[in-house]
């Protein structure tokens, strides 16, 4: 991890993506850019897969786009590592952000099931950033 100490680590964790249509583009990620599975959790619309895009940085692809073209893209948030979110929530809100989730813990599927801590704040700029945690011994 790195050495940036307002946030407790740093460095990008993963980009999340929402997808219009899920299983093509994790293809795409996997066989097109030889991406790596490394967890997934839900069901239909609410479908999940992390991918490792092969240095342990991820790519999150979510399912349950609007099958509309976004002129921009689909990317609707940017994870950042940390290891401790609570203090890099404290830093962001200091700089200007607003909380929009609190620190809170989670288990991110079962395939391995992979304890986290995140949280959720809104830039400057209405850009949303994660503070991501790895708690158990399955690191992401």
């Amino acid at each position: 991890m790195s050495t940036n100490h307002k946030i407790g680590g740093g460095g990008f964790h993963h980009v999340a993506l929402r997808a219009n249509d899920f299983e093509a583009t994790v293809k795409f990620y996997t066989e097109g850019l030889g991406f790596t599975e490394t967890n997934s959790w839900g069901e239909g619309d609410k479908r999940v897969v992390l991918l490792d895009t092969g240095d342990g940085n991820y790519m999150e692809v979510f399912a349950g786009g609007s099958g509309e073209p976004k002129p921009e893209g689909s990317y609707f948030h940017v994870a950042f590592r940390s290891n401790d979110v609570d203090k890099a929530v404290a830093a962001a809100v200091a700089a200007g952000a607003t909380v929009t989730v609190e620190p809170k813990d989670a288990v991110l599927g079962n395939n391995p099931p992979t304890p986290v801590r995140i949280a959720f704040v809104k830039g400057l700029n209405g850009e949303i950033l994660e503070f991501f945690q790895s708690t158990g011994e399955n690191q992401l």
